[in-house]
């Protein structure tokens, strides 16, 4: 089995694979930072307007960003983890790192929605007047969640897309759900404040921990889709197949490609058919064309190609 490196005189990148796997990690620590900051200051200002209110909506919006900024901690130590190079013990990387850093997520916002839904049934067993004063807060407070929610997932989404991060996509999925709760939040209290129906408040704390259940529900199928090493999605095989058989004059034939995702790096390998008078030497630097080619297009890709004679076992491609 020959392993297909990059040949010097068609370097993908001026880096080496280390020093890009570094730049990397700090591309995605800066990005989470963005949220925890901006979750630690919704927390102080939700927790703020709980008291003034005593709206159980606002409070769970606040158990909710709580959580968030954990999450977001927890993100940041997988994210760190990940970016480390393959060493002895972990011959492929760190990148799965990542996706038990998602999965970890899950658990967490889970843990969230059960702290709403307990708030919630206290609350249907024991009504209590919401004070008007902190109603008015609570709105702006809600409202100014909501949008800067927004902003931050979608650069974060931006980055998880660029970076093909799990973990930042992750993040910006629960922050994007954040949007909704916020706003449902802030459309809940407006009409506790205009109709006086205080039952209002408890309903809509049940509708967020619904969305905070269904959030859990997306970030775990994502995180273990890459767990049990399935193959990349058919339009990135698609676009490997091209790319190979672009280079039709290089090779007879291939077969067996086999593709995987390890955090936000592609595994893929298959063998190359060369003709039988070609020295191995030459055909060694001829699949280093293709391999070339495919990390220009997929710039974080491990790629394994098995060189084989003409004349070796030719399966279905």
């Amino acid at each position: 089995m020959t392993m297909a490196t990059v040949p010097r005189s068609r370097p993908p990148q001026s880096r080496n694979a280390g020093d890009a796997l570094r730049l990397t990690g700090q591309a995605r620590l800066r990005a989470l930072r963005v949220p925890l900051a901006t979750n630690a200051l919704l927390v102080a200002a939700k927790v703020v307007v709980w008291l003034a209110s005593g709206s159980v909506s606002v409070l769970s919006e606040a158990v909710h960003s709580a959580v968030d900024m954990l999450v977001t901690g927890l993100q940041l130590v997988s994210v760190r983890v990940a970016a480390r190079p393959a060493d002895e013990d972990h011959a492929y990387g760190h990148g799965k790192f990542e996706n038990l850093g998602a999965a970890a997520e899950a658990v967490f916002i889970l843990a969230a929605a059960g702290i709403v839904i307990g708030q919630v049934v206290a609350r249907l067993h024991a009504p209590a007047p919401l004070r008007p004063a902190g109603l008015d807060a609570g709105i702006v407070v809600m409202a100014l969640s909501a949008v800067v929610n927004a902003v931050v997932s979608r650069g974060l989404a931006r980055t998880a897309r660029a970076e093909n991060s799990p973990a930042l996509m992750a993040e910006a999925a629960q922050l994007g759900a954040d949007v909704w709760t916020a706003a449902g939040v802030a459309a809940g209290l407006i009409a506790v404040r205009l109709s006086g129906i205080a039952l209002i408040d408890p309903l809509i704390s049940a509708m967020i921990a619904g969305l905070i259940v269904k959030s859990a529900y997306d970030v775990t199928v994502r995180a273990f889709v890459d767990l049990t090493d399935r193959a990349l999605p058919r339009e990135q095989e698609d676009l490997i197949r091209s790319i190979i058989e672009s280079h039709r004059d290089i090779f007879t034939g291939y077969h067996k490609l086999r593709t995987r995702r390890s955090g936000a790096g592609e595994f893929i390998d298959f063998h190359l058919q060369m003709a039988g008078d070609v020295p191995l030497a030459r055909a060694h630097d001829l699949s280093d064309i293709i391999v070339a080619d495919i990390k220009r297009a997929l710039p974080r890709a491990h790629v394994l190609i098995h060189l084989e004679p003409e004349e070796g076992p030719d399966t279905p491609v």
